[in-house]
């Protein structure tokens, strides 16, 4: 039974919406709304941390406790919220620059830690904030304002950093959809430990379409592999295609040709700890495959906050200190005496304590 029967629109703030018209990051913040409505949690219990960047302004249009940080710093200062009051439910709204560039090293260390935080990440693969200039995500010879050449470096792909990282959930969505955006965050806030979800978004000013050749309607079914637990890989007009690993590697097969049966489909588990195929599905593009989407990975790790809670209590019962006060008469003290000295108190004078 609910205690509180939200709507999206409790978690929307009176603050007028400064996105530019288009911009991907209105049905991410639909999507997040709705997702934290149907969690049946308060809104003192929320918090959502920003670093900087259009995906940062998130903050200010939820009606939850907020903090707009500085940039790259939203991981380390969400690690901190989460540790010092773990009964709140901790988001991160964050982009590919700013959690990928100058925010990579707290990125990848939130994920290692296993902090019970929800992260979500924009990925529209430019700075659209700054005026386009190529991001940690941007495709080798993608030409910008400060690459107009082409870029000379290949890119980050966030799932193998999350794997790489040890990451226990991960999972990708793009933003036109949101009805399945919304499926991923709540499956995303229901994990124990750091979730990462990388959203396709759109910048409609600076990279508009770049994620097209994905999230068209028209071809959707063609190009965009629904991974759902315990169901087989299957994608496809007519739900004719899967996915078989052939001689160790991951293959489309045709359901119907060279003897290939639904049975012969490799069935999804995000919870088997199979790193090699969890990366095999998050590289997977266009055309040899379909980008997959859903969740790829959500295995069970000790989490940081509740081992860090366990780890106090167990301390405080045993410990022989018990205040401040105690503390600083422990060990080894003196009485500083200077009434016995010829000379004022110098330290380290033994003639001076007792």
């Amino acid at each position: 039974m609910t205690k509180f029967n939200y709507t999206a629109k409790d978690f929307k703030s009176a603050a007028e919406v400064r996105w530019c018209p288009g911009c991907g990051d209105y049905a991410i913040m639909n999507a997040v709304q709705k997702t934290m409505a149907d969690m049946d949690i308060a809104h003192k219990d929320f918090a959502v941390i920003s670093g900087i960047g259009c995906s940062s302004r998130f903050p200010y249009y939820m009606n939850t406790y907020g903090f707009h940080t500085i940039h790259g710093r939203a991981a380390a200062i969400a690690s901190g919220v989460k540790s010092a009051n773990p009964a709140l439910t901790v988001w991160v709204m964050t982009g590919d620059g700013d959690s990928l560039a100058i925010g990579g090293n707290h990125f990848i260390h939130l994920v290692r830690r296993n902090i019970d935080i929800n992260l979500v990440l924009f990925n529209n693969k430019i700075y659209g904030l700054t005026k386009g200039q190529y991001s940690p995500t941007s495709d080798r010879g993608k030409i910008t304002k400060t690459s107009p050449f082409g870029t000379i470096e290949d890119s980050f792909v966030p799932g193998q950093l999350v794997l790489g990282s040890r990451g226990t959930f991960f999972a990708r969505a793009v933003d036109s959809n949101v009805k399945h955006t919304q499926e991923v965050l709540a499956a995303a806030a229901l994990h124990q430990g750091t979730s990462v979800v990388e959203v396709l978004q759109n910048c409609v000013i600076f990279n508009d379409g770049i994620h097209d050749y994905v999230s068209d309607p028209k071809f959707r079914s063609e190009r965009q592999l629904f991974l759902k637990a315990g169901q087989p890989m299957i994608f496809g007009e007519e739900e004719d295609k899967g996915l078989i690993y052939d001689n160790g590697r991951l293959k489309v097969a045709k359901i119907g040709e060279n003897g290939i049966t639904r049975e012969d489909i490799l069935v999804h588990d995000p919870t088997d700890d199979n790193i090699g195929l969890q990366v095999a599905l998050i590289n997977m593009s266009l055309p040899e495959f379909p980008v997959a989407m859903g969740v790829i990975r959500s295995v069970e790790a000790p989490v940081y906050d509740q081992e860090m809670k366990k780890q106090i209590e167990t301390v405080q019962q045993k410990r022989k200190i018990s205040c401040m006060d105690e503390l600083l008469h422990s060990g080894n003290t003196w009485t500083v005496d200077g009434e016995n000295c010829d000379e004022p108190v110098k330290f380290f004078n033994q003639k001076c304590f007792e």
